[in-house]
């Protein structure tokens, strides 16, 4: 069995979006509290991540805890967005082959959720394919 957070912890430190693609199964699921509901596939969940990685993943992201089950893992996070201290976990669930199969973000308090909101729905406006 493989570890499904390897996978994440390598895009975390490349931003690669190829290596992102790889740790995701085909029907990986991404749940956030930005979008009320569950999105579903590969592309959208990286899509997501890829934005959650630019609005967060500044000089002052950093895990601070890691809680483990056999092929689930939660992971606390601080940062800071545009002077606010935020506060959140990764929920990651994974196939035998390591492929992450469900990610679920949750982030407090409501101040920056609405803050991360705002910054991820303009990242998702850029994003997204224009018909």
């Amino acid at each position: 069995m493989s570890d499904g957070l390897a996978g994440w912890h390598r895009f975390i430190e490349s931003r690669d979006s190829g290596v992102l693609m790889a740790a995701l199964h085909p029907d990986a699921v991404f749940e956030s509290p930005v979008v009320h509901t569950p999105q579903q596939g590969r592309g959208i969940t990286a899509m997501y991540l890829m934005g959650a990685a630019q609005v967060l993943g500044n000089d002052t992201f950093r895990y601070v805890g890691e809680w483990r089950a056999e092929r689930s893992a939660v992971l606390e996070f601080a940062c800071e967005v545009d002077g606010l201290t935020v506060n959140g976990v990764d929920m990651i669930w994974w196939d035998e082959a390591g492929l992450i199969t469900r990610f679920k973000v949750m982030v407090r308090p409501m101040k920056a959720l609405l803050k991360v909101k705002e910054r991820m729905m303009a990242m998702l406006e850029q994003l997204t394919p224009k018909s």
